[in-house]
């Protein structure tokens, strides 16, 4: 049977989508660069919502028709169609009814964004560096078996190895909305290279994933902004040493909700260019700017859904890295398996895949579909 709540939300489904195709070839909106973008997404969202309903209503009257043929018809190749055009598609019923559910539920804006990566050792010295860096070779393997690019942006290494800091961007379809349940507090339980007496020790890094700002996402005065240059250093030939193309960034940024500034600094050192290395610093600044203006916003988010999968709490402690069980277990959802060398080694869809479908099922839980 149809789901009747189901269906009275699908009406007008169709008719946005056809309205929204309209106004996305309008020259007037495509030249208000917001709300082309606003409309694009909208788009793409109707777009999957009116194949399913579409589907949907097709796969009902197939149920209706066949269900009509066995109440009225004798012919037994008749009937023996009918039956499995019946079986088939009520079949299909239920899954593709959770799918659009889930469609239904308005998304978050920020999924479809880049996303900006931020690791930074935390407790535990040398063997919380060493972590940090365990986790960017992670994240870069798992970037890669995505399609996606990364970018490092600027690090600061540790004395034995790994980072004490690293930040990088990360671009491709959907990226913060599959890194974003990555952000939290890392913990892992080894015995240290830098340890002689064989004991396990447990150290951790925090991981901060951002939705990358456009540039109409923020307004920034760029006119206000004091740029530095200066010769980066470390491995990279003469070139690096020579010519100044890393840049420092200072901007003054008042907080429109508490009205009090801030002196904000970006260094980048990535390319050879200085003005590629200018072009990052800036994605950077309004990254930071987003993320500080929209806390209000995630803050609410968290306090509505109390959910424990993804709410920004960038302190929570989310997954523990055990080496001598070869145990991940990630807090958030008691999600425990046992294969860590293949995780570490960017493995790691299976254990958003759950994140994604705990979320969800809140999702759907607070929605009443």
């Amino acid at each position: 049977m149809a789901d009747s709540s189901l269906l009275s939300r699908l009406d007008g489904i169709e008719a946005r989508f056809e309205e929204v195709s309209t106004l996305i070839t309008d020259p007037s909106v495509i030249a208000d660069m917001k709300r082309y973008v606003r409309l694009t997404k909208e788009y793409k969202d109707l777009e999957k919502l009116t194949s399913a309903t579409r589907l949907y209503r097709q796969l009902l009257g197939n149920i209706k028709e066949a269900r009509e043929v066995l109440d009225s018809e004798n012919d037994e190749d008749l009937r023996a169609m009918a039956k499995e055009e019946l079986d088939s598609a009520t079949s299909r019923l239920p899954e593709l009814e959770e799918d659009i559910k889930l469609l239904l539920i308005p998304a978050d804006p920020e999924d479809g964004k880049n996303a900006i990566v931020e690791i930074r050792g935390g407790t535990g010295g040398d063997e919380a560096a060493i972590f940090a860096g365990d986790l960017f070779k992670m994240y870069s393997k798992y970037c890669e078996s995505k399609g996606w690019s990364v970018a490092v942006t600027s690090f600061n290494e540790g004395t034995a190895g790994g980072f004490k800091e690293i930040v990088f961007a990360v671009s491709g379809e959907g990226v913060y909305g599959i890194l974003k349940y990555e952000s939290g507090v890392h913990r892992v339980q080894r015995v240290p290279a830098t340890e002689t007496q064989g004991r396990v020790h447990t150290s951790a890094a925090t991981v901060a994933v951002l939705p990358e700002a456009e540039e109409f996402d923020v307004e920034i005065n760029e006119g206000e902004i004091k740029w530095d240059t200066f010769r980066s250093g470390g491995a990279g030939g003469q070139n690096v040493n020579k010519v100044e193309s890393g840049v420092r960034l200072r901007y003054i940024w008042k907080n429109p909700i508490t009205g009090e500034s801030e002196e904000i600094l970006i260094e980048c050192t990535e390319t050879r260019d200085q003005p590629k290395n200018k072009e990052r610093a800036l994605s950077r600044l309004r990254t930071f700017i987003y993320d500080k203006e929209h806390q209000k916003y995630l803050d609410d988010i968290a306090s509505r859904r109390k959910t424990m999968v993804s709410t920004g709490d960038r302190s929570a402690k989310i997954r523990t890295y055990n080496y001598p069980q070869g145990r991940i277990t990630d807090h958030r959802i008691n999600y425990t398996i046992y294969n860590l060398q293949a995780f570490v080694d960017g493995d790691i869809q299976a254990c958003i895949d759950q994140l994604i479908i705990a979320e969800n099922a809140e999702k759907l839980k607070e929605s009443e579909l």
